[in-house]
């Protein structure tokens, strides 16, 4: 299930995933994230499309 809220994906970030959204770790995934270049974006755009992509931006934008 790809989550559609922020409250879904932090729940699934959080309890899933056993990730701790920190300021920090929100800083490292959007210097990826926001380079579209970047392998990892790239990857994650063909996976699950752009749209989500600005989401998981907008959400750990949220954290920061």
């Amino acid at each position: 299930m790809i989550p559609q809220t922020f409250d879904e994906w932090q729940k699934c970030i959080t309890n899933d995933c056993k990730i701790k959204l920190t300021k920090e770790f929100a800083e490292q995934r959007l210097l990826v994230y926001t380079d579209k270049q970047h392998p990892e974006s790239k990857k994650f755009i063909s996976l699950y499309g752009e749209n989500h992509l600005n989401n998981i931006i907008q959400w750990y934008s949220q954290i920061r």
